[in-house]
């Protein structure tokens, strides 16, 4: 099946650029402070009653754009250091993280080695434009292939983003400009497949990216929706991106055991069915999910892809893995 290999060399393609980087992930380059990674990993680590403390630097974005970003990544080293020099004894400081600034170094090497894509979720034209030369300047390239507009689930977003001066203009203007190879729009939520029917009819966009696994499909609404948008994709040739097929509910109060947001699907036999039953839809790419010890099982099952599983069998994994919604109800 060309979809499943497509999915399998897009995985792997992924799978290669992590375990570049992965050396980087735990200390952030810009502030030398711990990242992301590290941060989430103390995090599970921790018993009892603590406090968290966040920083975030008011109105960083308006003086990153007037200044430039060589001044604000000062800024950032700045306040790097001085977490580092004031925060003491078992606390510890970490910064969030910023893939871009961790991709860009290696970027610059193996440019023409990978499909890169980035987004914005800024509404606004200008805003939008504004993230769009940071991304590609943070990423240390001329172009990416796809630009995505993030997130357009609301209504009002859509409104701005899709009207008038909207993050949409910004988009076809860096495609014209060749910043952008690409133009594509992402979104979650059980509203998602509907309002990418709704962008598909306004614009001729280049790809969608959904989330939809055997859970999701029972909702008769959104399986709907998403067979709608597959048909209109597949006649004008559209790149369907399928995120969320792991899912198995949001986390329990319990502590995390991996860096997704959500609680994935952990052993081979369960992600083995949920990835073959996504690559069973036609025409779909399978995108993985974030998670470095995830990752290797998710290609396992791709590379052994043969058919789509049932639904008897689907359905009894969602009744012994206690299987929720991460989305809340339907709407």
């Amino acid at each position: 099946d060309s979809s499943a290999y497509f999915a399998t060399g897009g995985l792997i393609l992924v799978l290669s650029l992590i375990e570049t980087w992965h050396g980087m992930a735990y200390d952030d380059e810009l502030t030398g402070l711990p990242a992301r990674r590290a941060l989430n990993e103390a995090l599970s680590r921790l018993r009892g009653v603590y406090t968290v403390a966040m920083i975030d630097i008011d109105h960083f974005k308006r003086f990153n754009d007037t200044y430039g970003h060589p001044v604000g990544d000062e800024v950032l080293r700045l306040v790097g250091r001085s977490l580092k020099e004031n925060v003491k004894g078992r606390d510890t400081a970490a910064r969030y993280g910023d893939s871009e600034l961790r991709i860009g170094p290696w970027m610059a090497r193996h440019r023409k080695d990978f499909f890169l894509a980035t987004k914005t979720g800024s509404r606004g034209g200008r805003e939008a434009r504004d993230d769009i030369h940071r991304s590609l300047e943070r990423l240390r390239v001329d172009h990416v292939d796809l630009i995505q507009l993030h997130s357009l689930g609301h209504p009002d977003d859509w409104e701005q983003a899709m009207g008038p001066g909207g993050a949409l203009e910004a988009a076809v203007r860096a495609k014209e400009e060749g910043l952008a190879r690409f133009i594509g729009v992402t979104g979650h939520g059980w509203t998602i497949a509907a309002m990418h029917r709704r962008s598909l009819a306004r614009f001729d966009f280049d790809s969608v990216l959904l989330p939809y696994n055997f859970f999701m499909a029972q909702d008769a609404r959104y399986r709907q929706s998403f067979e709608e948008v597959l048909a209109i994709c597949r006649e004008r040739n559209v790149a369907v991106q399928v995120i969320k097929s792991i899912a198995r509910g949001p986390w329990a109060t319990t502590g995390r055991s991996h860096t997704t947001w959500y609680q994935p699907l952990e052993s081979q036999a369960d992600i083995d069915r949920a990835v073959h039953w996504a690559l069973g839809v036609p025409s779909v790419h399978l995108n993985t999910a974030g998670d470095l010890t995830l990752l290797p099982k998710v290609l396992d099952a791709a590379e052994r892809f043969e058919r789509r599983p049932s639904d008897a069998d689907m359905a009894a994994m969602v009744q012994s893995e206690r299987m929720t919604s991460l989305f809340g109800l339907p709407a």
